[in-house]
């Protein structure tokens, strides 16, 4: 089949190169515009552009898909179909009606649960054990389109967003590939999501990141865990913020060195000389790396050696316990 690829992120290259792996023709790629980044704020093309470019491949850009000239070019294509994964702008109707067998997205989520724009981090925020990947076909409504074919995937209790979400993005690739067959061979039709099991995962902001200390351990480890790498878990500590990396749920011997027989309170810190414990709602988390605002990743241990961590401060809202 003639395919015009919508993409833009690195999580969409591990689909694109399958694509172009398989006996289908990838004739041009629709991504969004070059984007400033870094210090010097210079332009840079999406990774799907940059694939594009190193295989010859016609690069659409507009600034909307709503652009005359970007439609009448796809007019011209006249592509069969238009898989896509994370594009990043709304499809309207009369682009819609373009392809043969239309636009089909690779979500990642078993739809129709977290339908949106952050499926994997609200996956594991919310404490699911399995995932996996849809193809579906995109329609008006958010991630409401009839069902092509999907695949599950269990969620390991170290995943982060961020290696969950690469894992999902190669297999999903093949599921994508999969799904350009059975639509050119025929032998796939779309199915409708059941009306049951619906969920949303909207777009997490820095401020959905912040951590709740007052929360049981592992609600707080799969908060962080989700957030990472973003927009990244965050607290603050003496009224700044401090980034917050993945860290284990600390074992009922973590505290053997400390005088005081009181559990910690949420978001207290226990200092030793290799660990930094933080009290929460049911237990002590050991940290593992932090982000000091404004400087570099550190280990936990080296940053409380730096600031001097006093007895019962915290970290949060408050900065002592009284």
């Amino acid at each position: 089949m003639r395919l015009v690829f919508a993409g833009t992120p690195e999580t969409a290259v591990p689909a694109l190169e399958a694509l172009l792996a398989s006996p289908h023709e990838v004739v041009a790629v629709l991504t969004r515009p070059d984007a400033r980044a870094g210090r010097g704020r210079t332009l840079h093309p999406s990774p799907v552009k940059a694939l594009a470019v190193e295989r010859g491949i016609e690069v659409l850009t507009p600034v909307s898909p709503r652009d005359p000239e970007f439609q009448e070019r796809l007019r011209e294509i006249a592509p069969d179909a238009c898989p896509v994964v994370a594009y990043g702008a709304l499809l309207p109707p009369d682009v819609l009606d373009i392809p043969v067998h239309g636009w089909i997205n690779l979500h990642f989520s078993v739809l129709p649960a977290w339908r949106g724009a952050a499926p994997v981090q609200r996956a594991i925020m919310a404490g699911d054990e399995a995932t996996g990947a849809t193809t579906f076909v995109i329609e008006a409504g958010l991630d409401t389109g009839p069902v092509l074919g999907l695949m599950t995937e269990t969620i390991r209790p170290d995943d982060t967003s961020g290696v969950l979400l690469d894992r999902l993005a190669h297999a999903g690739a093949g599921l994508l590939v999969a799904t350009m067959d059975g639509l050119e061979s025929g032998d796939l039709h779309a199915v409708p999501q059941p009306a049951e099991g619906v969920s949303h995962a909207a777009k997490l902001t820095t401020a959905d990141a912040e951590i709740t200390w007052t929360t049981p351990a592992y609600a707080v480890s799969r908060h962080v865990r989700g957030c990472t790498p973003a927009p990244g878990a965050w607290t603050t500590f003496r009224g700044e913020r401090l980034g917050i990396g993945p860290f284990v749920v600390a074992g009922a011997d973590a505290l053997e060195a400390r005088e005081s027989s009181e559990p910690l309170s949420p978001g207290e810190v226990h200092v030793t000389k290799k660990a930094v414990h933080v009290g929460t709602a049911s237990g002590v988390v050991t940290l593992g790396e932090v982000r000091p605002q404004g400087k570099k990743p550190m280990a936990a241990a080296d940053w409380a050696r730096g600031v001097r961590i006093d007895a019962r401060e915290v970290l949060g809202r408050a900065t002592t316990l009284t």
